[in-house]
């Protein structure tokens, strides 16, 4: 597998479609970091890390809306790739849906959002929109 990352959100996305409680990832640092940050904004419900097999998991729970069964997740879209990456400094960062979504940021000083690689003055590699 070349994309780990598009792995990543296609397995979160496809969970989502199929209105699955919980989703089972393979682990590695950087997704591990994309799921924290998915946490501290309320996208999705909870994680683990089970370190039972040589690479480890990620256990993620999605988060549902109560009456309407919507996802917290509308759209998980990736913008890097290992054929086309996509870098933006700190002045030219996206917005994602006019400030309501969140691009996910990898940069020198680790993955961040848009907004706190915006305050922190550094650019990076932008490797998705989360909204």
């Amino acid at each position: 597998m070349t994309d780990t990352i598009a792995d990543y959100l296609t397995r979160v996305r496809n969970a989502i479609k199929a209105n699955h409680r919980i989703v089972e990832i393979p682990a590695s640092n950087l997704k591990k970091e994309i799921t924290k940050i998915l946490l501290e904004k309320g996208y999705i419900l909870s994680y683990k890390f089970e370190d039972s097999t040589v690479q480890g998991t990620i256990k993620i729970a999605l988060k549902y809306h109560p009456i309407s069964k919507q996802s917290a997740i509308k759209s998980l879209q990736r913008v890097s790739s290992p054929g086309l990456r996509q870098y933006a400094g700190s002045t030219e960062l996206p917005r994602v849906l006019n400030g309501l979504g969140i691009a996910i940021i990898s940069t020198s000083k680790g993955v961040m959002t848009d907004k706190e690689a915006k305050t922190q003055k550094v650019g990076g590699e932008v490797l998705c929109y989360v909204y």
